[in-house]
């Protein structure tokens, strides 16, 4: 990327970039899109997706729980505290028009 697009990108992104921080910038994508170019490198012919990163291990298994509640009912407590609701829900002011 070219320091016209990395300020298009700041622009577009709300940011504020000086010089030094464009040139900061411009940089670190080189990393990242060399790190990109590595890894789209890499055959990956005749593998399957996994579903999870630790599916192929057999002797790490993700850890369950009992599905219990473990909370009381709170609602009245944190209900009391709105400055406004209806129904057991918050009421707040309209922000999209």
């Amino acid at each position: 990327m070219n320091t016209e697009e990395i300020k298009q990108l700041a622009k577009l992104s709300s940011l504020e970039l000086d010089p030094e921080e464009t040139q900061k910038v411009s940089q670190e994508l080189k990393t990242i899109f060399n790190l990109v170019n590595q890894l789209q490198a890499v055959s990956t012919e005749g593998v399957e997706p996994l579903f999870h990163p630790i599916a192929l291990i057999a002797e790490l298994n993700q850890p369950l729980r009992l599905d219990e509640i473990t909370e009381s009912d709170r609602r009245k407590e944190n209900m009391a505290s709105a400055p406004a609701s209806h129904q057991g829900l918050y009421l707040v002011p309209k922000v999209i028009e």
